[in-house]
């Protein structure tokens, strides 16, 4: 688990700026085992690199990165950058779009208006797919490019239309397709180079770049591949020398780490360290395809830029992702020297299990390596790092595993950090021409055992004589219950050894005694050491005013802990008991403690409340009489309707005021039942916001109803 961590921290880089840990101390230090990690974290992860080939970890997440939009992905581009990451990681299971991507492709072949560009990508992701396109399309694609090269003013033209025609050559052997004037196209491009190895975008854009440089190479490669006859030979070993001069200008890291990075001057043209990397990478091995002759490239620097790419770990960008992956295929194309990495499956090796130092030499897709051997030509402590622990020695090679393997770990290597120091050399000399090694490997091993602890004990001395007043021995890796009584007058010396499993002095990076009163009031004091002997002796009568002055019981508690010690412990001691002086008026207080979170913000106590007993109801026959006398004034009010001789000889007859006049009755309706809810069921809030809407309605239905009556009025005034 610790090395899976270490690996997680050395390949978490996403940029070209160093990966840093970024870990609050206090959280990590909440308990010992978090504090542990922490340290061990650092302390192997701040030394040198270790770098993995390509995993399942990365077609698991090739899976979730290129996801489909309703059965495709959203342009050519993309579905060629799937298929044809796909195609490399050699992944079975994998989204079905073969069906998706055949009609897209026919259809951009297929379109007058499609572009060079769409051409390009079109071509690309249908040498993967393999659809079918009708040789009419075919030889109408041939023309568009033909005329797209000789119209080209920019890089990305000719890089979009020779590429196209490279792509449809591979495609399509019936045709024999050519350039009539190779020389002169490649002289076109040539145009755009620079002195330092770099490419301008077109003669208008004085500004160079690493990954135009790409772009040029994989352009001219293309060129050289459709000239009818061979080129003129200056012109290749010109180009040969720009690569050179491009490679010059390479950044690196302290680790060995290599990668291409463009100054950020236009936000378009912009392209990142992995983007541009990747882009010269393409480039050279497309070049290196159709050239003869070695183009003297440095075998570190090749190791270098497959460590860049190694070293990111997995994307979380698609097309990050596929700059990834095709410039490592790039890499293990067998154009240039295939770059061989050493890596262990555990970095982390514990004394007590007798854990054997393993080590794997594979490409970076994790292929086998040819025959080789792999020597531990050094291990330097992290204390001590000038002279060498170990002798030089050969890991002995499993076949059955693919391991090299040493069994045992040498004598001089005790529990601690480490840089261990490797040198692979390949048995056969033919492989020396194809495959790179490096010179030197550095690999921070961390070794863990169990630590010894012996000769543990308290003791209460007294403060004049220095004779023991009281002893307790201690069992630090069981339980304890020492108890002790002690005056200010007094001292307290807890004393312990520690041995390594080879027998030396370990001193751990913590130790220390921490003593906490009955008011949660805590002191902790560091445990010094001289050689494997550790001692503190805390001498109360200089420390009461520390105590402020708070006689009465104290809990003892050790923490003895580090990354190398496989048995860390936090154990309680026991408890002393002091009787400290009375404090002086202006001695100082304890500070206040920390309220707990929780306590604070948790949930509160449950509140239990007995409501008081219903007050006594009246008589059911009291009650119904006063029911009686709250309808009467409803009958009156009836009856003084009747009296008064209410009917309904005018109510609209005409269709727009008889209407608005059963509008405005019914209206009135709602408002009487609005009121029966009011007591059955609804709040004042609601009943009030219904009667708003209602009151709206009735003013305006009435107002129709008053005005038609009001007209009729003054027609039968006026007769």
């Amino acid at each position: 688990m610790l090395a899976d961590i270490c690996t997680r921290c050395l390949t978490a880089k996403t940029s070209p700026q160093k990966g840093r840990i970024s870990l609050t101390f206090t959280e990590m230090a909440r308990s010992l085992a978090g504090f542990l990690v922490l340290v061990l974290v650092v302390s192997i992860c701040e030394g040198a690199s270790l770098f993995q080939p390509i995993s399942d970890s990365h077609r698991s997440a090739a899976l979730e990165l290129f996801t489909l939009d309703h059965g495709s992905f959203e342009s050519l581009e993309e579905t060629y950058e799937a298929l044809r990451t796909f195609q490399i990681l050699g992944m079975e299971k994998k989204p079905d779009v073969t069906a998706a991507a055949c009609r897209s492709i026919s259809e951009t072949v297929g379109s007058s208006s499609s572009t060079p560009k769409d051409l390009f990508y079109a071509l690309k992701a249908n040498s993967i797919a393999e659809c079918k396109i009708h040789e009419k399309a075919s030889k109408g694609i041939i023309s568009s490019l033909n005329a797209a090269v000789r119209g080209a003013s920019s890089l990305l033209d000719f890089y979009y239309s020779v590429g196209g025609l490279v792509l449809i050559k591979d495609q399509n052997s019936k045709d024999d397709i050519h350039l009539v004037d190779a020389e002169g196209v490649f002289r076109s491009v040539k145009a755009f180079s620079q002195s330092d190895g770099r490419w301008r975008y077109s003669s208008n854009n004085p500004e160079s770049s690493a990954f135009a440089a790409g772009i040029a190479l994989e352009t001219l490669a293309g060129i050289v591949s459709l000239a009818s006859s061979e080129l003129d030979q200056s012109l290749i070993n010109t180009l040969k020398n720009d690569i050179s001069k491009l490679f010059d200008s390479i950044e690196k890291y302290d680790d060995g780490t290599l990668y291409f990075n463009d100054k950020l001057v236009d936000g378009h043209e912009y392209q990142g360290p992995l983007s541009t990397t990747s882009s010269v990478l393409r480039g050279l091995t497309a070049f290196a395809a159709v050239t003869t002759g070695n183009l003297n490239l440095p075998g570190d620097k090749i190791l270098g830029l497959a460590k860049f790419f190694l070293g990111i770990g997995v994307p979380g960008d698609a097309k990050d992702f596929f700059y990834q992956i095709d410039a490592l295929a790039c890499l293990e194309s067998n154009r240039v020297p295939i770059p061989l990495i050493l890596s262990l499956p555990s970095t982390v090796l514990s004394l007590t299990k007798k854990d054997s130092l393993k080590v794997r030499v594979t490409t970076v897709f994790g292929s086998n390596a040819p025959p080789l051997a792999v020597k531990l030509v050094g291990a330097f402590s992290s204390r001590s790092k000038d002279a060498s622990l170990v002798e030089i020695q050969e890991l002995k090679f499993d076949q059955v595993s693919g391991l090299h393997i040493l069994n045992d770990l040498p004598e001089s290597i005790d529990v601690g950090s480490y840089t261990f120091v490797f040198e692979v050399v390949l048995q056969e000399a033919e492989d020396e021409m194809v495959y790179v090694t490096g010179s030197q490997t550095k690999v921070s091993i961390f070794v863990t055992g169990l630590i010894k602890i012996e000769n543990s004990e308290i003791v209460i001395l007294d403060n004049d004589l220095g004779s023991i007043e009281s002893q307790k021995k201690l069992d630090l890796a069981g339980k304890n219950a020492a108890s002790l009584l002690a005056n200010h007058l007094q001292k307290l010396r807890l004393s312990f050894q520690l041995t390594t499993p080879r027998g030396h002095a370990f001193k751990p990076h913590q130790a220390f005694l921490k003593l906490r009163h009955e008011s949660e009031v805590e002191h902790i004091f560091v445990v010094g050491n001289s050689g494997k002997q550790f001692e503190l002796v805390l001498n109360f009568l200089g420390l009461v005013e520390k105590f402020f002055y708070l006689s009465g019981k104290y809990d003892m508690e050790l923490t003895v802990g580090d990354a190398a010690m496989e048995n860390s412990l936090l154990v309680a001691i026991g408890h002393i008991e002091l009787d400290l002086p009375e404090a002086p008026e202006k001695a100082p207080r304890p500070p206040p403690q920390p309220v707990d979170p929780y306590s604070r913000y948790g949930p509160k106590a449950e509140i239990t409340h007995i409501f008081r007993a219903p007050e006594k109801r009246p008589p059911q026959e009291l009650s119904l009489a006063f029911l009686g006398l709250t309808i009467l004034p409803l009958l009156g009010f009836l009856i003084g309707l009747v009296r008064l001789g209410v009917n309904m000889k005018n109510f609209p007859t005409k269709p727009v005021p008889a209407t608005f006049g059963v509008l405005f009755h019914l209206g009135i309706g709602a408002v009487l039942l609005l009121y029966v809810f009011f007591w059955l069921k609804l709040d004042l809030f609601q009943t009030l916001k219904m009667l708003g809407f209602l009151g709206v309605f009735l003013v305006f239905v009435g107002h129709g109803v008053l005005s038609h009556l009001a007209a009729a009025s003054a027609k039968l005034k006026s007769a």
